[in-house]
């Protein structure tokens, strides 16, 4: 029975399960159609997120988005649901990146979560997918299936923090000279498909 997180990523690591994923396992990590993904996500599956995204095909870099008229997305981004309001949310957001930090590349260096959380529609789950794939930050990313994943080896805590300090705790003891960023990616990302395997 796995213990602590660093047990966890072993269980998990030893099952292949990004085999056949991109290196950082979100699609087009560093970009910023992982911002747009991370909000379109919320209450919905990501195969309609695919399709959504793909709608946005000739739209995903920041000042092309930010230029969109909000109706024209929200017809683009219906596949993911609560369309009328994640498009005037996304549209402020890269509006506010634009104001804020001029552009993208500006935005990946110098963004703090405290300032994603600021922003509406962005919860602690979003800031931190978008810190971890979007930025390539070390920050771990914990979601429903890690809540499940934790609770099928009997540990469950009383709110989000909790949860990630216990997955960063043990990958920080044990890789202190690794590529954090890249394990609590890959990390995250073996959690979702093994639940997808699994149905947890």
């Amino acid at each position: 029975m796995c213990k602590n997180s660093l047990q966890i990523y072993e269980f998990l690591d030893k099952k292949n399960l990004l085999q056949n994923s991109p290196k950082r396992w979100w699609p087009n990590a560093g970009t910023f159609e992982v911002v747009v993904g991370a909000i379109l996500t919320q209450n919905t599956t990501w195969k309609n997120v695919e399709k959504s995204l793909k709608n946005l095909d000739m739209f995903l870099d920041l000042n092309s988005f930010a230029a969109l008229d909000v109706d024209v997305l929200k017809e683009k981004i219906r596949p993911s649901g609560f369309y009328n309001q994640k498009a005037p949310r996304l549209l402020q957001l890269a509006k506010n990146i634009q104001n804020e930090f001029g552009d993208f590349a500006s935005f990946q260096k110098e963004v703090s979560r405290e300032w994603l959380l600021l922003q509406k529609g962005i919860g602690q789950e979003s800031a931190d997918a978008i810190l971890c794939y979007a930025c390539f930050r070390d920050e771990m990313v914990v979601d429903s299936y890690t809540k499940r994943l934790l609770k099928s080896f009997d540990i469950e805590f009383k709110n989000y923090m909790q949860y990630k300090e216990f997955l960063e705790s043990g990958i920080k003891e044990a890789f202190t000279c690794k590529d954090l960023n890249l394990i609590y990616a890959r990390y995250h990302g073996m959690i979702v498909e093994y639940n997808k395997i699994c149905k947890l």
